[in-house]
């Protein structure tokens, strides 16, 4: 179920991991709502085949990594995002079982795609912040900064520096 803008075309919400929102109407008109405005957005290519989003006079560089139904794996400018695409039905469903489902007590931080350990910017047993970087991993001859999504202490480190990991690999277990 989708529901329909006044001109009778599906909206859809894209969804990023720490649940931040983005409305869009199906995308031949790619416009992102935030709060009551409309922020319009246009994708364009360049002759070598690269595709950018053009958002408030910026080009971003964009790549589908991995698409698997609604779940897609972007890489925007060099950095990786985990989005899903979703009706607003859907997005209401998964808000009503994300609230009523309890919490773990240790969050399990993966590997977002496989590359490898260059090091790790955090000890066993340090308090991190939300957002803070936990790791530098390479992938595809880019950097990328691995950040903890919750505030806690460092349980485990499953992995060295120099070690090559797999996407959805544990590599620190924080504990809330």
């Amino acid at each position: 179920m989708f529901s329909k803008s006044k001109k009778g075309k599906q909206k859809f919400i894209a969804c990023t991991e720490k649940n931040k929102k983005f409305e869009f109407i199906n995308p031949k008109e790619l416009y992102i709502k935030r709060g009551k405005e409309n922020i319009p957005i246009e994708i364009v290519s360049d002759k070598q085949g690269f595709v950018y989003i053009v958002w408030k006079k910026r080009k971003y560089q964009v790549e589908i990594i991995e698409k698997n139904q609604n779940q897609y794996e972007i890489l925007v400018n060099g950095v990786s995002y985990s989005i899903s695409v979703e009706s607003p039905f859907s997005y209401k469903r998964r808000k009503y079982l994300a609230k009523n489902k309890e919490q773990s007590k240790v969050e399990r931080i993966q590997a977002p795609m496989p590359g490898k350990i260059v090091e790790f910017l955090v000890e066993k047993d340090q308090v991190v912040k939300e957002g803070e970087p936990l790791l530098i991993l390479e992938a595809m001859k880019m950097q990328n900064e691995i950040v903890s999504n919750i505030q806690g202490k460092i349980n485990k480190i499953n992995f060295n520096p120099e070690d090559t990991v797999m996407k959805d690999d544990i590599l620190i277990e924080v504990e809330r």
